[in-house]
């Protein structure tokens, strides 16, 4: 919306910062954080309110977790999604179709994540709304979003999946990229949302991914960003760094109060659309692959509950102590700080690994 003050600028003035998006970029964070911090503590006085005794907690989890957790609102993802929101449409270009794809799937995925938050705090159990359900409902979401991504990138990109270190190699998916976009938004906003099960434990990979991810989006918009880099340009892109960038703030004016011990948790409101979003924007950057290096983190978590179910039902043993993988070092006695911080260090590691991809030819 800012980006409008432009038309009155000479070239000159004040109002030419108004065209660079690494300065909108810097607006979206500070606006975004700023909103978190105002209005984290009324909104967490509000939903404790509403919601009486919190979050259900699982009772085959941890046995300290029905303690230490209980009586702890959830739905605090509330407060990530209306700063994003604000931020976003205040200082990014609202003529840019990849910010509003990025919007719709965020804002999609977190309505259905407030539904099933809702549905659990209203029982107060942690049946939600069927699984099935929620899966037809985001795979519904992905489809479109991938359909309208594939019909806004160019004609020698549309439908085709890049490889990250080996620019030349091109897949024509066809109408098979939409199931493909599918596979990845879908999975990424079920990856963190079973990543989600400690104090501070989804938030700062989420931001981590969103920082890289907004790198490489605005490395591949620009013509000598990408020239240099040799990676494929994707004009227009460059706008979601805008978006990451309100989101990486949201994301710490929430940590203010998610932080051990958590005063908030995100829920499936915040998990859902935060994975949603991530999967996106790896489509809508063409860098699929690299959100699965990216966000190793969130594959390992959803593998590890793959590989319980599975090797559970065929010899009726399990190969963790408790899944997702989180829960299994619990269980061995790691501290829960000691779990997130050894997290939070791996997400890094694996972001520096995804970004190193860009300049790897």
């Amino acid at each position: 919306m800012l980006y409008w003050l432009t038309e009155y600028s000479d070239g000159g003035d004040f109002f030419n910062l108004f065209r660079y998006i690494t300065f909108r970029s810097g607006g979206a964070f500070f606006t975004a954080l700023v909103f978190g911090f105002i209005f984290g503590r009324p909104l967490i006085d509000f939903l404790r309110r509403k919601q009486g005794r919190g979050q259900p907690i699982r009772e085959d989890g941890p046995a300290s977790h029905l303690e230490t957790k209980k009586g702890t609102p959830t739905m605090g993802g509330l407060l990530i999604l209306s700063a994003l929101m604000v931020a976003t449409l205040l200082w990014a270009r609202l003529d840019n179709g990849y910010v509003w794809l990025v919007l719709f799937v965020t804002l999609a995925f977190g309505l259905i994540g407030f539904t099933d938050d809702l549905a659990k705090v209203k029982k107060y159990n942690t049946k939600g709304v069927p699984g099935r359900l929620r899966m037809v409902l985001g795979i519904m979401i992905a489809a479109v979003a991938s359909y309208w991504a594939a019909a806004m990138h160019p004609t020698e990109l549309s439908n085709m999946l890049a490889f990250p270190v080996f620019k030349a190699t091109l897949w024509d998916l066809g109408w098979g990229f939409i199931v493909f976009g599918v596979v990845v938004i879908v999975g990424a906003a079920n990856s963190v949302n079973m990543t989600d099960g400690l104090d501070g434990l989804a938030i700062m990979p989420v931001m981590i991914a969103s920082a890289t991810l907004g790198v490489i989006a605005y490395a591949v918009g620009r013509v000598d960003f990408s020239e240099y880099l040799d990676v494929h340009y994707v004009p227009g892109t460059g706008e979601i760094l805008v978006f990451c960038s309100a989101l990486i703030g949201g994301g710490l004016g929430f940590l203010w109060y998610n932080a051990p011990p958590a005063a908030v948790f995100m829920g499936d409101t915040g998990s859902l659309a935060l994975g949603g979003a991530l999967g996106a924007i790896a489509v809508a950057t063409k860098h699929e692959i690299v959100l699965a290096i990216v966000g190793g983190l969130f594959v390992v978590e959803t593998l590890s509950v793959i590989i319980q179910v599975l090797y559970f039902k065929r010899t009726g043993r399990r190969v963790f102590l408790m899944a997702p993988i989180h829960h299994h070092f619990e269980k061995k006695g790691w501290g829960e700080s000691q779990i997130v911080i050894r997290f939070w260090i791996i997400s890094l590691v694996l972001a520096l690994i995804g970004l190193a991809t860009l300049k790897l030819r």
